[in-house]
Parts: C-alpha cells; structure tokens; sequence
C-alpha cells in the first residue's frame, strides 16, 4: 500500500488546512495554482507545491478539466449565484437578468460557514491521525518479522555446523 500524502512531510497536514481555511472563504471559489498559492502562502512561486496538494488530496480539492485551476469539493455543491462584489447570494431571477460576462467572471459559488469549514479540518486531523496509526502498525509488523527472522538465523546457526 503506498504512503499517505498526509505523511509525506512534516508540514502537509497544516497545508491541508491553510488550503481549506482559505478556499472555504475566498470570495472566488476556482482559481490558479499561482493564485491559491499567492492567496495561502503568499508566495507565487508555491504553485507546484500547492498543485501536488491540491492533486493528492481529492477528498477535499478538485481540479478544472483543463487541470489549470483547483477548487475545493465541498465548496462546488452550491450553485453558482454568490455576487462577490455585493457578497450576497443572488435569487435566481436577478442571476438571469446578469450579462454573460458578470456571470462568468463576477458571480462565484457561496463561501462556506464556518460549521462546515469545522468539518473540513477535523476530517483532515482525523485522516493524518490515521495515516499515522497505520504507519504504526506496519512498524509493528516490521519489526516482529525481523525478530522472527534472526530467531531462525539464530536456529540455523546452531543446527547447521
């Protein structure tokens, strides 16, 4: 079984969270990597770091299907109707009345409350805890197949003279 990404290095699963505190708010929910990168860590040149996250992290992040911008799953549930300048959610009549260019680059999805940002982030804590204890318990494993083997080396080495 390969290793979690959790387990990677020492800082991802504070990553993790900076990556959902952030985009659970932001008034844009799908951005560049160099923009989430300049949004989490400010510091653009961050962008691969925070592409490789956002990539193997799928229970919390998605990429575009051009694979240029991520976004947070939970986030891409609500309709898009959230008015970032007004920041308030748009009925579906005053979304309709909107020209195709505030829709497409004015109008985002509804940050979340932070209830559900809560959610996120215990379940990221309780994922990297159990990363961890699985980790342990292969340990664990390791090292009794190497007592037992150098129990049986010991063997060999008396029987065989």
């Amino acid at each position: 079984m390969a290793t979690s990404p959790y387990l990677k290095d020492s800082s991802r699963l504070g990553d993790v969270i900076a990556a959902i505190q952030v985009m659970s708010v932001y008034k844009f929910y799908k951005l560049s990597f160099e923009e989430w990168a300049d949004r989490i860590s400010a510091d653009k040149n961050d962008s691969e770091k925070w592409k490789t996250i956002f990539i193997e992290h799928p229970e919390f992040f998605r990429l575009d299907g051009a694979r240029e911008k991520a976004s947070l799953v939970w986030r891409r549930q609500f309709p898009r109707r959230y008015d970032v300048d007004a920041e308030r959610v748009l009925s579906l009549e005053d979304y309709q009345k909107l020209d195709a260019s505030k829709k497409s680059t004015r109008v985002s999805r509804l940050p979340l409350p932070s209830s559900d940002i809560k959610a996120l982030v215990d379940t990221a804590v309780n994922l990297h805890s159990r990363a961890l204890e699985h980790q342990k318990d292969k340990r664990w494993w390791t090292a009794l197949a190497g007592a037992i083997g150098a129990l049986i080396g010991s063997l060999l080495g008396k029987l065989i003279p």
